[in-house]
């Protein structure tokens, strides 16, 4: 009786302040003990750090799919819970050169492989085109007027609009598809962003897992970013001309999967709406390859990154099955995110339920938390469910803070962006943070990432809020939205005909 002591004392301290109205929901009655098993084992030892594409990530989607079976969650592909995401793990060569009459580049060093390869041209045509970006809603067009068939075609990276890497890296397959369908011999990128030249080598020009590609998508054009400033005579106009030769890449098909469920509504009208309920359970994996190692541990277990989020639409998938809500739910585990939000990239492209029909998304995701009495939610005031998300924090004696570093474009940085560009309303629920501090970095993929530091009392509190939320807009008879003139309200009106 003794050992069961600390955690009825436990279960007392996360009471939330309006009792008597919340205890008629089901998630107000979890016991601590309930989302920390879920954490310990998605962030154990045995998950080798859950890497896309490999048995731990596995072994996460199979627990995943199975609880959703155990609640009673009915699978949203057919009779399956888990959608497979087909990547390519590629390993570029090691060999390639381009050379003009005023410099001389080297693969690895001053340029990288993005795609193709086994490429020989000799004094081939140079044509430069902008960014290289079409956009029929707006007219806007870097290529028109301009022929460049069977010309390498250089660009600048990204696009007119995009201001984060991760839009960056979201256009480069349009971007290569643009210069492929009009007859392009290659397609090259002046890469001048922030994030130092070493980090795009280090990723990029190691084997790495990216999303199978459609052969119509470009699949097979050489398509190489090259550093700008040994680049510099690349990016001149006067540049008509160039040698290149890069070697042949090799690549093998690799299977992953998303794990999604549905839990129907119970209003005969808005049942036929969705609130999205997502996280990643992917994470880096271990060895020295996936970060800073210890002569003690090398498996990055991942428990807040982001094992502490995927507990959370567990949570919720639960308590929303015990007593569903009047819209339906759909529960989206998603993979790849740690590689560029692949897992959720691929699936708002192939979606399983209309994408239309899918009202809000509420992301959980986070690099950890440096204050217990709040959760940070990134895009808290950009949308119209503001109210719901403060008021079930609150609930539960917690404060919502909004974006902790405006500065870090952290709104587009997790897997919420994939359906918010699409149109659908979509915050993303962290832990609580108040800055990058150093409770932050000291476990942010790190190996000290581990499920005995993390506070099951606050784990809780986080679940049940975030589910609390869930359950409060999934009740509401207004749709969602998007805060007028949002960057995203846009696609929000094409996606619902407004």
């Amino acid at each position: 009786m003794k050992k069961l002591l600390p955690l009825f004392f436990l279960a007392l301290s996360v009471t939330p302040i309006n009792a008597q109205k919340y205890k008629k929901v089901p998630e107000a009655k979890f016991a601590i003990a309930q989302p920390n098993a879920h954490l310990r084992f998605l962030a154990s030892d045995a998950l080798l750090g859950r890497k896309t594409g490999e048995q731990g990530n596995n072994v996460a989607a199979r627990y995943i799919a199975e609880q959703f079976r155990k609640f009673g969650v009915k699978p949203a592909n057919g009779d399956s819970y888990l959608q497979k995401v087909p990547f390519e793990k590629a390993a570029p060569s090691t060999l390639g050169i381009i050379t003009t009459k005023e410099a001389t580049l080297n693969v690895g060093e001053d340029f990288v492989v993005m795609s193709g390869g086994g490429l020989g041209l000799s004094n081939n045509a140079v044509v430069h085109v902008g960014y290289g970006w079409v956009d029929e809603t707006t007219g806007y067009d870097d290529y028109k007027g301009i022929d460049v068939k069977d010309k390498v075609v250089i660009a600048q990276v990204g696009t007119p609009d995009s201001k984060t890497p991760q839009e960056v890296f979201g256009a480069m397959a349009a971007k290569r598809k643009f210069a492929a369908d009009r007859g392009a011999a290659a397609f090259i990128e002046i890469y001048n962003l922030q994030i130092p030249w070493k980090t795009v080598v280090n990723f990029f020009g190691k084997p790495s897992l990216r999303l199978k590609e459609k052969e119509s998508e470009g699949k097979n054009m050489l398509h190489l970013w090259v550093n700008a400033e040994p680049g510099k005579a690349l990016a001149k106009n006067k540049i008509e001309e160039l040698n290149l030769n890069v070697g042949e890449k090799q690549s093998q098909s690799v299977m992953s999967q998303n794990v999604v469920g549905i839990i129907e509504g119970t209003d005969p009208v808005l049942k036929n709406e969705y609130l999205v309920l997502t996280a990643h359970f992917d994470h880096i994996g271990y060895g020295s390859e996936s970060g800073r190692v210890t002569a003690e541990d090398s498996i990055f277990n991942g428990a807040r990154d982001n094992a502490f989020g995927t507990t959370a639409v567990l949570t919720a998938a639960e308590a929303l099955s015990l007593k569903p809500a009047k819209r339906s739910i759909l529960l989206i585990a998603y993979t790849g995110e740690e590689i560029g939000l692949l897992g959720s990239k691929y699936y708002s492209e192939h979606p399983l339920i209309p994408l239309e029909k899918c009202v809000f998304n509420l992301n959980c995701d986070g690099a950890g938390y440096d204050t217990k009495e709040q959760v940070s939610v990134i895009g808290l005031n950009r949308t119209s469910a503001e109210k719901h998300i403060v008021k079930a924090a609150a609930t539960l004696g917690l404060t919502a803070g909004d974006d902790p570093a405006p500065e870090q474009g952290l709104f587009d940085r997790s897997d919420n962006v994939s359906l918010a560009k699409m149109g659908i309303p979509s915050p993303n629920y962290a832990p609580g943070m108040t800055s990058f501090s150093e409770e932050i970095y000291k476990y942010y993929h790190q190996v000290t990432d581990n499920p005995e530091n993390i506070d099951p009392a606050y784990l809780l509190k986080y679940c049940q809020s975030y589910t609390y939320a869930a359950r409060l807009i999934a009740n509401d008879k207004a749709k969602p939205t998007w805060v007028s003139g949002d960057k995203y309200e846009k696609a929000y009106n094409e996606l619902y005909g407004r």
